[in-house]
């Protein structure tokens, strides 16, 4: 396509509920082809998440393809997205660079890291038959890890885990539930979120993805040093927090349960080979995984109930219930570690009453 020439209208592959937006896709779209070598024609879409973001996928001259984020900035904030993307790349892991982007407008040009998640290679029955895939993962966690530097990711601090601890109660409970708390149930709720926040602080801090998990992680793809190492994606949210996150968000799944014996196992891996590289290196975490591993599920406590209120969200809000389909899992997680723990009680007596559930019988470790 010459300078010169109109750009191309847009595939019918591609709706657009906003005419103006579609224009303005068409005149960047028009920009950036001749640079990029690009096959207009070839746009289509590629994916879409919770967010307001969505992806489109088109073809190079070259035989290659390149991602398209469509982002309207109304709506979407893209320079955490552009900041991580640059720090994974410094980091040496397998993520999108940016190679174009209208912030203005919220188009941007990515690499393609393919179309397969780790999450599709997954074999749910057989267990043992993902162990090589679980350890890619921790590896690239572990890598991911090392290259901390406090300063530079927002810090996952006091506030922000305690706004994300309210969306249970606000969403889960009381949107998706009709159960507003009162009196004791209020105050125990109030207890059990302040403890939580204060055992998930005292972990030392390291880069967190904050949603590292088999769907957002991408199976080997493309040329280039790093493409024999699993993609990661979906890491605009990125903090500097509690080491214990992203594990924790690895090995107790959105949309996957896996029995506490490979969690353990992974688990136990990752600890061993973030030990090594010097990551363990706070109180007695490096000689007992068992300190470890408590700490783990607290941090995992804080995930499932923030999760279980953005699914209420998604599904109440944003219109998108196939998200609300996966609470049962959070709530089992939740009544799981709160089983686990005596300061935790209360608090799961409280969801057992909300819940209509009966209290579990002792777990694997016993009360502690």
């Amino acid at each position: 396509m010459s300078p010169t020439s109109s750009p191309s209208p847009s595939p019918t592959s591609v709706d657009w509920t906003d005419p103006v937006r579609q224009s303005l896709f068409d005149v960047w779209l028009h920009q950036v082809t001749s640079t990029h070598q690009l096959q207009p024609g070839s746009v289509r879409i590629a994916s879409a998440d919770a967010s307001f973001r969505r992806y489109l996928r088109v073809d190079t001259l070259g035989g290659e393809s390149r991602i398209i984020m469509d982002a309207p900035p109304d709506k979407e904030n893209c320079q955490p997205f552009v900041h991580v993307a640059g720090l994974m790349q410094a980091a040496g892991l397998h993520a999108p660079e940016v190679l174009d982007w209208h912030q203005a407008h919220g188009f941007m040009l990515l690499t393609d890291l393919g179309d397969q998640t780790m999450m599709s290679a997954i074999q749910p029955e057989m267990p043992q038959a993902n162990h090589s895939l679980y350890m890619q993962a921790v590896d690239a966690l572990v890598q991911w890890q090392l290259a901390s530097r406090p300063g530079v990711l927002p810090a996952y601090d006091a506030a922000l885990l305690q706004r994300e601890l309210r969306l249970f109660p606000d969403w889960y409970l009381g949107q998706h539930k009709k159960v507003q708390l009162q009196g004791k149930d209020q105050e125990t709720v109030d207890k059990a979120f302040a403890l939580i926040v204060q055992r998930n602080l005292a972990a030392p801090s390291v880069n967190v993805h904050r949603d590292f998990m088999p769907r957002n992680l991408m199976m080997p793809h493309g040329s280039g040093p790093q493409s024999a190492q699993l993609g990661v994606l979906d890491f605009q949210d990125a903090v500097y927090g509690p080491i214990t996150y992203d594990i924790a968000s690895l090995m107790r799944d959105a949309f996957l349960t896996w029995d506490e014996d490979f969690v353990l196992d992974i688990t136990i891996r990752y600890w061993e080979k973030a030990r090594k590289a010097g990551l363990m290196d706070f109180e007695d975490w490096h000689s007992d995984f068992g300190a470890f591993y408590r700490a783990v599920e607290w941090m995992g406590l804080q995930r499932h109930l923030k999760v279980a209120g953005i699914f209420a969200r998604l599904t109440l809000r944003d219109g998108k219930p196939k998200y609300l389909a996966d609470a049962p899992r959070f709530i089992q997680y939740i009544r799981t570690t709160c089983d686990r723990y005596r300061e935790l009680g209360p608090l799961l007596k409280v969801i057992d009453e909300i819940e209509g559930t009966t209290p579990q019988v002792g777990f694997a470790y016993g009360r502690m």
